[in-house]
């Protein structure tokens, strides 16, 4: 499910009676002499009784002894099967990790395999994630490294031994017993929160810091980089490791957008079509960081992921998916705004095509209305600046009468009928000139100088 939790299962264990947790593949018969590596951690449990030759135990370890399990010494009796004795070493699991895809499956609450179906997760969500439930398989035993690049990892609840423990003060119960540190290993501490998705627009995984290590893991394990994709420019899904042909769809959503009502609601009307039998989809809330000017933000937004793979090849890689979410944009432009839809960016990589291409709906009107009068806004401004600056543009300039224009002017211009002029010798006093007394208020004698007489100004 999408917004409720997601019950995954760890698949590897270290059971005494798995033939693959020995180096001979079988588990040790009576003439054999089982050795336990003794600087080697290790918890393992025994469903039945066994007879042996000898056994090495480990420094640090412990058997764990179901109902009726026992080890018996050899009498030196026939044994069936088991003509000649041999060392059988059990097999070192410190590289089991958490991290690792391949080592984790989808199940159902009582713990059976989950069927398989058109909706897949991407890599990153293979693993546990935040609002999910760990189940390891009853009368089992195990290590898991749990080597992280966040300190915490959180989950809602661990299952162990049959026992689920979904609150903080149980799981810290079960931390403080003895079989706890043979189990995990590793710098990342395990957290149960006991709590599901709050949201019901979902919930991001939080695998994001863990996505090389996750990748790192899958591509081991596969023994081989990422296959070639079919289609030239395949499309790099948030939280996959391999490109891909088909399509993704990008939705920005509203308060009212619910991810498990989409979900079903996209597999009833059409991944159950039957022309879209071999289409598979992955839709999931994710985190995409903001780019501005292709400089990346440590800020990320949240949307709705959808992508679209199909089991053709050839040419033919990716056109089903394609039409699948032609069909997605085509009934988010009719229901979007009643399911929460505000927009939706769709991008396609098939083998018919050279490179994918890129379509973007708004859903709202009110959104198409602002977006095409923000640019018919910016086109008006581009257009007065580029004609101000030909000079086929000008802008009258404004006066305003201000009382101390004439007080900043530092050449007013005298009035026609001053007498004055320009004279090297200016500002020197007359010698005769009485410095005591003021000059009149109403003189309209700019320059002093003494070859000019004041008095013939006077009126």
């Amino acid at each position: 499910a999408a917004t409720a939790a997601v019950y995954k299962q760890w698949i590897p264990n270290t059971n005494f009676e798995t033939a693959s947790n020995w180096d001979k593949g079988r588990v040790p018969c009576a003439r054999d002499v089982v050795h336990f590596e003794k600087d080697k951690v290790v918890s393992v449990f025994v469903r039945s009784p066994h007879v042996l030759t000898d056994m090495y135990l480990p420094l640090n370890g412990e058997l764990v002894l179901a109902a009726g399990a026992a080890f018996t010494a050899f009498d030196g009796s026939w044994d069936p099967g088991c003509d000649s004795g041999g060392t059988v070493r059990f097999a070192d699991a410190e590289h089991h990790a958490w991290f690792d895809p391949t080592l984790w499956q989808d199940v159902l609450p009582s713990g059976e395999l989950k069927p398989s179906g058109p909706i897949f997760s991407v890599d990153e969500e293979r693993v546990p994630c935040h609002y999910d439930d760990v189940i390891f398989q009853p009368r089992t035993s195990f290590r898991v490294n749990t080597d992280s690049s966040q300190p915490v990892i959180h989950l809602r609840s661990i299952s162990v031994m049959g026992q689920e423990l979904n609150t903080p003060s149980s799981w810290a119960g079960y931390l403080g017993g003895p079989s706890a540190p043979l189990q995990f290993h590793g710098n990342g501490t395990l957290q149960v929160t006991g709590t599901g998705c709050p949201d019901k627009s979902g919930c991001a995984c939080g695998n994001a810091l863990d996505g090389p290590r996750i990748c790192a893991a899958l591509l081991r394990a596969s023994g081989r980089p990422c296959p070639e994709p079919a289609c030239q420019s395949p499309l790099q899904p948030l939280g996959h490791c391999c490109g891909v042909c088909g399509a993704t769809i990008n939705l920005d959503f509203t308060p009212d957008f619910d991810l498990q009502k989409y979900q079903d609601r996209l597999v009833q009307e059409l991944l159950s079509q039957p022309k879209y039998s071999g289409v598979q989809m992955a839709i999931s809330k994710v985190h995409k960081a903001q780019t501005f000017l292709g400089i990346t933000s440590r800020s990320t937004t949240p949307l709705i992921q959808i992508v679209l793979i199909d089991d053709r090849a050839g040419v033919q890689a990716g056109t089903a998916a394609e039409q699948l979410a032609a069909d997605i944009m085509e009934s988010i432009a009719q229901h979007g705004e009643a399911l929460g839809i505000s927009s939706s960016k769709m991008e396609v990589a098939t083998g018919s095509t050279a490179s994918g291409h890129v379509e973007i709906r708004p859903v709202s009107r009110i959104t198409v209305g602002t977006v095409m009068g923000l640019l018919f806004s910016l086109l008006l401004l581009g257009g007065i600046l580029f004609l101000y600056r030909r000079g086929k543009l000008r802008f009258p300039a404004l006066h305003l009468p201000w009382s101390w224009d004439r007080l900043e002017d530092p050449a007013s211009p005298a009035p026609a009928s001053d007498k004055g002029f320009d004279n090297p010798m200016f500002n020197v006093k007359p010698p005769n000139a009485d410095l005591g007394e003021e000059t009149p208020k109403d003189l309209q004698v700019f320059y002093l100088n003494p070859l000019y007489d004041a008095s013939e100004t006077e009126t």
